[in-house]
């Protein structure tokens, strides 16, 4: 039997990123994954972050929107087709991915938030939680890390994710703290503030 000092467990792990949403409340032009922030597309800043961090393996889970011209060599995509299903679906198919990979643990994160750097992404991989949440001026934000042994506990459905899993089992829960940004772009208002 796995006892609670050993849920925290090191092995290889995966960068989770969810990138699977309609992004309804954005109302630009393009997907908000799309969306040109400094020049670029909004989950290109993303994904030199997560890739930054050098994690194991890098996952990102697509949906809504065609990603796989913005994904870096060596990024596994896993199309969710069930994406309007909710973001459960989508973590789903994230960690299962990541399992496959032989992944014992996963760090979980947004497409659409692109001021959390690479040392973020990093610093909760490397927490010894077996449930890790970054926090920034001591708010818990995006990205959460995630042991092998509470991947059971998590949503099967509906637009929730990792939070769930801060009410369940606190005593599982280790804060890390983080420099960056953690807002997400869900409006055109959200983009103008990061151009």
């Amino acid at each position: 039997m796995t006892s609670i000092a050993d849920l925290g467990a090191r092995g290889r792990t995966a960068a989770v990123v969810l990138a699977a949403g309609g992004g309804s409340r954005f109302e630009g032009p393009v997907h908000k994954l799309l969306a040109v922030v400094d020049g670029r597309p909004l989950i290109g800043h993303v994904l030199d972050a997560v890739v930054a961090a050098d994690l194991d393996e890098v996952v990102v889970v697509t949906g809504a929107v065609d990603l796989s011209p913005h994904l870096p060599d060596g990024v596994t995509e896993v199309p969710n087709h069930r994406w309007a299903e909710g973001q459960a679906t989508s973590l789903r198919a994230g960690i299962a991915a990541a399992g496959e990979l032989g992944c014992d643990a996963v760090v979980v994160g947004l497409g659409d938030q692109p001021g959390i750097p690479a040392s973020a992404w990093r610093a909760v991989a490397d927490a010894d939680s077996a449930i890790a949440v970054a926090t920034y001026d001591g708010e818990r934000r995006n990205p959460v890390r995630l042991a092998r042994e509470v991947w059971p506990l998590l949503p099967t459905e509906g637009d929730r994710g990792a939070r769930v899993l801060f009410g369940v089992r606190p005593d599982l829960v280790g804060e890390v703290p983080c420099e960056g940004q953690p807002a997400d772009v869900d409006t055109l208002e959200d983009l103008d503030r990061w151009n």
